[in-house]
């Protein structure tokens, strides 16, 4: 077939029962970590192994060379020459969270979408571009080099799979993953995962004042899942001192009532539990949500509590309620080309008899460094007893707008949609930055709202076929 016959959307056409029905079976795997499944050959659990081995085998049984590297990740092989085309997905998902209208799990289609969790992030993708690669290879078309779907399996954590992959597997010529935003991303942030945490021993070193009445004793107090999703639940237990547990109730409901939140509390035996409602979005624009988590913290500041969760309330309320930005820390940044320093308190835990912790995510341009910035941080936390451990750090990552790989990926785009491809730097860590020469192309149409991370996530069929044409012309046009 000559290339100038190729009509690729009609080709996605012939195909399109068999890729709705693929990605639901898909997207019915439940590949959330599970570490007390996990087993040699599968090092993230047996649910993200289930989808690992499901990927692979939609592409052997498209004629495809596959090799599993020891359930970190996997890979999917054709075509001949020196150079290697990589497309990078993941198969693991973030936690589904409360308040789906249809199960997370169910892969249903409501209307004109399917509704799951990875269905945009990044199973529904994920399998547009095996189904690409699969038109690109029965086509038959001519290619100078081997394309390889690589799929990763850790991608929503600490991306162990890409570098146990890459410590033992070939890196790419170059290549995209299909795990962001259309027209396309050629610039990233870096991104680090940090843990602040103090212990119930350094704060006793403190040797703060003991303070004689208070209101309530402050137990626990746990909200968030992940570091790189704003917590849309909390909860607090408080142990009534001063205040009967009938009043702290009260004082709670009217501010509720009064701030216009959404909340509950309760007297539980001796105790009374709060919780906290608030609206969870992606890390990478913390702006975007309601952080639940430091919401409670900024109510219980309120109250008077005891010497630690005193201290505790304080330091959350002044570094890190609606702190999106870092600009309390003094680490704020703005940057012309890839926007702002964006801070996200994603998880908090705090217990009375133990620690307590921020799972803390700043992602950060890159005219500004770690080495710059992390020691104004460490200073805030050393003056409040808080020790910085530092679980992750990514250097921004950027290509060239002008190589092949971002001319030729926009030119398909623009050929596609008929519209003008822009590109754009992002806040948000995409496989893109796994490749020496790696970028983000699409799934998401400009318009569209990101529904990532989010309750009823979910991709438009529309797009799903759309973009699964788009990355079948992207592969060719890349390895022909």
């Amino acid at each position: 077939m000559s290339e100038m016959t190729i009509d690729w959307r009609a080709e996605v056409e012939k195909r399109k029962e068999e890729l709705i029905a693929t990605t639901q079976q898909f997207l019915r795997i439940k590949s959330v970590m599970d570490f007390s499944t996990a087993r040699e050959g599968a090092p993230f659990g047996e649910d993200v192994n289930n989808a690992l081995q499901f990927a692979l085998g939609v592409c052997r049984d498209a004629g495809m060379e596959i090799k599993d590297v020891d359930g970190y990740a996997g890979h999917a092989e054709f075509g001949t020459g020196k150079e290697l085309i990589g497309v990078l997905s993941h198969v693991d998902v973030v936690p589904e969270g409360d308040g789906w209208s249809t199960p997370p799990y169910a892969a249903e289609i409501v209307g004109d979408r399917i509704v799951a969790r990875g269905a945009i992030d990044d199973k529904g993708p994920g399998m547009a571009a095996i189904f690409a690669a699969k038109i690109v290879k029965e086509l038959g078309l001519p290619l100078s080099k081997r394309v390889r779907l690589i799929f990763g399996t850790d991608e929503e954590t600490l991306w162990r799979c890409m570098k146990y992959y890459f410590e033992r597997e070939e890196m790419p010529t170059m290549g995209f993953t299909p795990d962001a935003d259309f027209p396309l991303i050629y610039a990233e942030k870096g991104l680090t995962h940090l843990v602040w945490r103090q212990t119930k021993e350094a704060f006793a070193k403190q040797g703060l004042a003991h303070k004689q009445q208070i209101d309530a004793r402050l137990i626990e107090l746990k909200a968030g899942l992940r570091m790189n999703m704003v917590p849309d639940r909390a909860q607090a237990v408080l142990e009534p001192v001063g205040k009967t547990a009938e009043q702290l109730v009260a004082i709670y409901r009217d501010y509720l009532q009064q701030q216009g939140k959404t909340g509950n509390a309760a007297v539980e035996g001796s105790r009374v539990t709060l919780s906290m409602e608030g609206v969870s979005v992606h890390g990478m624009d913390p702006a975007k949500g309601v952080n639940a988590g430091t919401e409670l913290v900024h109510f219980l500041k309120e109250l008077s509590l005891d010497e630690r969760a005193e201290q505790f309330a304080s330091f959350t309320d002044t570094y890190l309620h609606e702190q999106h930005y870092g600009e309390a820390l003094g680490i704020a940044q703005d940057d012309q080309e890839m926007g702002p320093l964006t801070l996200n308190t994603g998880v908090i835990s705090y217990e009375a008899e133990g620690d307590i912790a921020f799972d803390i995510n700043i992602r950060y341009p890159h005219s500004t460094t770690f080495e710059e910035w992390q020691p104004i941080v460490l200073k805030r936390l050393e003056e409040a007893a808080f020790a910085l451990e530092i679980e992750e750090v990514q250097v921004p990552h950027r290509v060239d707008p002008k190589h092949p790989l971002v001319t030729t990926l926009q030119r398909v785009y623009t050929e596609q949609t008929g519209e003008e491809a822009g590109i754009m730097a992002i806040g948000g860590a995409s496989y893109g930055r796994a490749l020496d020469v790696g970028v983000a192309f699409g799934p998401l149409f400009p318009g569209r709202p990101d529904c990532a991370h989010q309750r009823d996530e979910y991709i438009l069929i529309k797009d799903l076929l759309k973009a699964t044409a788009i990355y079948a012309q992207a592969i060719y046009e890349l390895a022909k």
